[in-house]
């Protein structure tokens, strides 16, 4: 297991300089502009690798429009779930996959939304008929296609991966999104889901507190996510992705959240290791 960090792309930056800067040598490369995904943006991310020693662990592909970050508005606003929103969405993500694979990422990751519970439910075919036509058109890119975990329970995650029935896929546990949306907890999901697990996000975050709001995202080892057992967990199902940190504040906070998460989970690791 290698320890990262979640690099954001934007115009005329370096997104892997911070990586460098942490100690890391592997990074998750994030973005959510449409106007990345060029050829040139792809030859400046290819040179700023090689120059900075990063390994990529994997592409993360956003998209446009209004999404609402909790279970109360989600649901009709994010991923390609929202039938207003999928036809758009399904081909940005394509744009997404052909950039990762431009990039040399071995995968796509994106958040499918909040994938319907009930298998009988319209919506959950026509989910996993887009999600199915996103995955293929990253396998003949010669990519994965990882689902971020949390805005779906991870039973209805494995019923939607069993039912796309296709060998590109995955999935990107982040450790927090469960608990942030109140649909469970990591540990618990590495049983039902840890055989698909390509990589993570090292996150920490507390229960939501009405029936509203999206929980609150805390610092490494101060929320719910337990840690001391997803770790074991981990090393159990001989998983050896990265474990990619994501810390979703900015300014001198997030880097010293970031180096504290670095130093606990090297701790962690050595302590947990067969």
């Amino acid at each position: 297991m290698e320890i990262g960090v979640l690099a954001m792309l934007r115009k005329g930056e370096d997104p892997f300089a911070p990586i460098r800067d942490y100690g890391l040598k592997t990074a998750q490369l994030q973005n959510w502009d449409m106007d990345n995904l060029n050829a040139a943006t792809a030859e400046k991310v290819k040179h700023d690798l090689a120059a900075s020693g990063i390994r990529l662990a994997a592409f993360w592909a956003g998209y446009t429009g209004k999404i609402v970050w909790n279970s109360y508005g989600g649901p009709d606003t994010c991923g390609i779930v929202p039938r207003d929103q999928r036809a758009r969405r399904v081909g940005e993500l394509k744009r997404g996959a052909d950039f990762a694979a431009m990039i040399g990422a071995p995968a796509l990751i994106t958040h499918c939304g909040f994938i319907p519970e009930n298998p009988m439910d319209p919506l959950y075919a026509e989910t996993v008929a887009a999600i199915k036509d996103v995955a293929l058109h990253c396998r003949e890119r010669g990519i994965g296609f990882w689902f971020e975990s949390g805005q779906e329970t991870p039973l209805t995650l494995l019923r939607t991966i069993e039912d796309v029935g296709l060998d590109n896929l995955g999935v990107n546990l982040d450790t927090a999104n469960l608990i942030l949306y109140g649909r469970g907890n990591p540990v618990d999901a590495l049983e039902v889901v840890g055989k698909y697990v390509r990589n993570l996000h090292v996150k920490d975050g507390v229960f939501p507190t009405d029936g509203r709001s999206l929980g609150k995202e805390v610092p490494f080892g101060e929320g719910r996510a337990d840690f001391d057992r997803i770790i074991p967990k981990l090393y159990d199902l001989g998983f050896t992705g990265e474990l990619i940190i994501e810390r979703e504040i900015a300014g001198p906070q997030q880097i010293a959240d970031i180096r504290l998460a670095v130093g606990k989970l090297t701790e962690l690791l050595e302590k947990y290791k067969p």
